[in-house]
């Protein structure tokens, strides 16, 4: 399949958010391929979104990567544990990005197991199936994606996202998670999801 382009995501985080559900993130890795169908995103629309990282302006080390050029990933670690995988959208200097939420696992069950729950995907019960990638935490894990990847180019080889099947789909618009400290920046509708997708991290 084909990989998406620089000019996909040099766009408002808002359409690349919508835009990315039902392609595939892919990550080579260790002489393997592991990737998965995007169910689930939010969308942060930087200086003018008070539950984003860069609101007002804000250029600090960590968001340095998010004014830089679109298409590179934006890795942060929440709660000093969990790290969260975004995209970063938008022209140069306009400090957007994505939030990847939820992916459906579909090549390399296995090695996407195995780095979730330590066995191979057979082994695996229902829930723990629907657990391997239902929240931005877990995808991250399964998929070995860490603060190593962060700046990564998206148009590279390495962590990529590629066309996928996206005809048809029925699109939810919801409220984002997790952040009620955002005033009235917490009733946008700029969370997306696949409507019916077990993966979707919260309904």
């Amino acid at each position: 399949m084909k990989t998406l382009n620089r000019d996909f995501y040099n766009r408002d985080s808002i359409t690349v958010a919508k835009e990315l559900l039902g392609k595939m993130l892919v990550h080579e890795t260790g002489g393997k391929r592991i990737s998965a169908k995007i169910v689930e995103t939010e969308a942060y629309m930087g200086v003018i979104d008070k539950a984003a990282h860069s609101y007002g302006g804000k250029r600090t080390p960590r968001v340095e990567v998010m004014y830089g050029e679109p298409g590179h990933s934006y890795v942060y670690l929440i709660y000093g544990m969990y790290h969260c995988f975004n995209v970063v959208a938008g022209p140069q200097g306009v400090p957007q990005a994505v939030l990847i939420r939820a992916l459906e696992p579909v090549e390399g069950l296995d090695m996407i197991a195995y780095n979730r729950y330590q066995k191979p995907y057979g082994e695996l019960n229902k829930k723990q199936i629907t657990g391997l990638t239902s929240g931005p935490g877990k995808l991250c894990r399964a998929f070995l994606i860490d603060k190593e990847l962060n700046g990564e180019d998206l148009c590279g080889s390495r962590l990529y996202v590629e066309e996928g099947e996206t005809k048809g789909l029925s699109i939810v618009e919801s409220r984002r998670v997790g952040i009620d400290y955002a005033e009235e920046a917490r009733d946008f509708l700029w969370r997306f999801y696949i409507e019916g997708n077990p993966y979707v991290s919260v309904k």
